[in-house]
């Protein structure tokens, strides 16, 4: 295959800007699928990424397509998410690719995520080719999204595209400009083998199928290869491209994405961001890898019966090939058993995690309240990191407490500005800058503490700002914060899944929160339980599930009322007796209340 007729090229977006409708387009338009076959978001093929509208996985195709001077190029799309906790995904399909089509909503104009993707870009040395799509909707401003990319961007207005993929306008414009602006893959072919990871997932009948991108050398089936990092040698049983299902093909060529298939059943060989190479030829050194993913929200899964832990053993391991961001290890809880403390980018990525292995892997699982890593210093000045509430040390040992905080920008009509800046403040928030970007349009960067930003502050953004403002954030450092342990006592006992680090001024709402939630949740039984918030032997909160009573007079119609009162006397101890030794029944939905239980 000649080098000068591939293309690999990604589509970075802001979440909602259409990248999946133009993916569909440029699939439709290479005849990869029928049109009784086609469907909306083909590349989508999780129905969670289906029912949000979001993409979640990049997905790579190999498209041929003929120019308009009878060429046959090959085109390697690698789609990409849009929302900031997937930035990831991103960043590993940019490696992989020397284009990227930045695709940006005629009605939204130049969002938060925008600038970070370029920039993203604009680090891997990608050619950049603006795209304003939507442009055939009512609310279209196509001058003035051109002057923000232009003012904002810094790119060359005049270059600009202008389609509408989900009615088909300049797709075949756009495909012709790829051509002449992305460069084609530069490489030896007659090197040793290197090929980048990108991505990988399992298939139960063939092992793990390796995405790779080949940036010099080649590959053929039946060839010996190597990966770097697990030093481990298998035989390429089968290679090739990514057409929406597998096509086989011989041999994969320097510049081009496809896939390998080697009979790997031990996941621990594969790791995404290594390097493979030939074992009778290997290259020198290993390809420059993504930049090590660090999880910002962590939270514990534990299956609802524990004789499912195996299982959620082999779930977690499969998933952790498909999402590489996924970061977990063993963990155990006195009130649910073994478990999984698993480190996540964000709030959505846990939801997805916990969508994924209740409908893929069909397991019924128990996630704990989420928080962030702490870092703490002892007073014998070892410093030391925690993420779980229970690793967190006496208030005596504890020198002083750190807290992650994150840099967020956040782009808001002006007419918002207030709204968002009030928002900012009950969340700790510390302005950095305000930049007015045009006349209509603020830039504002705020520091603030990332557990604070864990809960609904996206959702709260979105309804002040009636979805006008776009976020973005990088975490950014550590900064001192009053913490304290949050433990909830069921009957006098402490659930030990239901503790959190909190900070201390939002302790007292948040215990008086949880305690409420659990209350609804939890079923009434024959004693009194007392649900109890407390900061080591301090009660901060409290609520009562009263007792399931019978009426013991209901039998005396009348007489002394020495008679009655010595009826409920008797209960009333026997329900003493009961609560001593009842234990209290915890529902899933009591731990999932927790997990969503929001301050107002």
């Amino acid at each position: 295959m000649d080098q000068s007729l591939i293309r690999n090229f990604c589509i970075i977006a802001h979440i909602d800007h259409g990248k999946s409708t133009l993916a569909d387009r440029l699939i439709q338009k290479a005849k990869l699928v029928t049109d009784r076959n086609f469907q909306d978001q083909l590349l989508d093929s999780m129905d969670i990424e289906r029912e949000r509208g979001i993409t979640i996985k990049s997905h790579a195709v190999t498209m041929p397509y003929e120019s308009a001077d009878g060429t046959i190029y090959k085109l390697n799309l690698v789609d990409t998410p849009g929302h900031v906790d997937f930035q990831y995904e991103v960043s590993r399909a940019i490696s992989s690719c020397e284009g990227a089509l930045l695709l940006i909503d005629a009605t939204q104009g130049v969002e938060a995520q925008t600038l970070s993707n370029m920039y993203m870009a604009l680090d891997h040395n990608l050619e950049i080719i603006p795209v304003i799509n939507k442009i055939d909707l009512p609310g279209a401003d196509i001058d003035e999204v051109k002057r923000q990319i232009e003012h904002d961007l810094g790119l060359d207005a005049s270059a600009v595209l202008e389609i509408s993929a989900k009615n088909n306008i300049g797709i075949d414009e756009l495909l012709e400009d790829m051509i002449k602006r992305i460069p084609p893959p530069t490489g030896n072919p007659d090197g040793p083998l290197e090929a980048l990871i990108f991505d990988s997932h399992y298939d139960a009948y063939r092992g793990v199928v390796v995405h790779v991108r080949i940036f010099q050398g080649s590959v053929r089936t039946g060839e010996e290869v190597r990966f770097w990092f697990s030093n481990a040698s298998y035989n390429a049983e089968e290679v090739g491209r990514f057409k929406i299902l597998l096509e086989k093909t011989d041999i994969l060529h320097v510049g081009e994405v496809g896939y390998l298939i080697a009979g790997i059943k031990n996941i621990s060989d594969i790791r995404v961001g290594d390097t493979m190479t030939s074992h009778k030829r290997p290259c020198r050194r290993a390809l420059p890898g993504f930049r090590e993913i660090k999880p910002v929200v962590f939270s514990s899964i534990y299956p609802v019966d524990t004789d499912d832990y195996p299982d959620l053993l082999k779930a977690v391991e499969k998933l952790k090939l498909n999402d590489a961001s996924l970061v977990y290890d063993k963990d155990s809880s006195a009130a649910l058993g073994f478990g999984f403390r698993c480190g996540f980018l964000g709030l959505l990525h846990l939801e997805v995690v916990q969508a994924r292995l209740e409908r893929e892997f069909d397991l019924s699982i128990v996630l704990t309240a989420p928080s962030v890593a702490y870092r703490i210093i002892l007073k014998d000045g070892v410093e030391t990191t925690i993420n779980s509430p229970m690793d967190y040390p006496g208030p005596t040992e504890i020198e002083h407490a750190e807290e992650p905080y994150i840099r967020a920008s956040i782009i808001v009509p002006s007419e918002y500005l207030g709204n968002v800046m009030t928002l900012c403040m009950e969340k700790r928030g510390i302005q950095d800058s305000m930049v007015y970007l045009d006349e209509k349009r603020v830039e504002i960067v705020y520091f603030m503490p990332l557990a604070e930003v864990l809960f609904e502050f996206y959702d709260r953004l979105k309804s002040v700002s009636r979805g006008y403002a776009s976020f973005d954030y990088e975490v950014s450092d550590y900064r001192s914060v009053h913490l304290v342990r949050l433990d909830i006592l069921l009957n006098g006992k402490p659930v030990d899944a239901l503790a959190q680090l909190v900070f201390r001024d939002n302790a007292a709402v948040r215990a008086k929160l949880i305690c409420e939630k659990l209350r609804e949740e939890i079923p009434r039984h024959q004693f009194k339980i007392p649900i109890q918030g407390s900061i080591g032997s301090q009660i901060i909160a409290r609520e009562t599930i009263p007792a399931l009573r019978k009426d013991v007079t209901a039998k005396c119609y009348g007489g002394d009322i020495s008679r009655k009162r010595k009826l409920i006397e008797k209960q009333k101890a026997g329900k003493k007796r009961m609560k001593m030794v009842g234990n209290v029944e915890l529902p899933q939905t009591a731990f999932l209340s927790v997990l969503k239980a929001k301050d107002d």
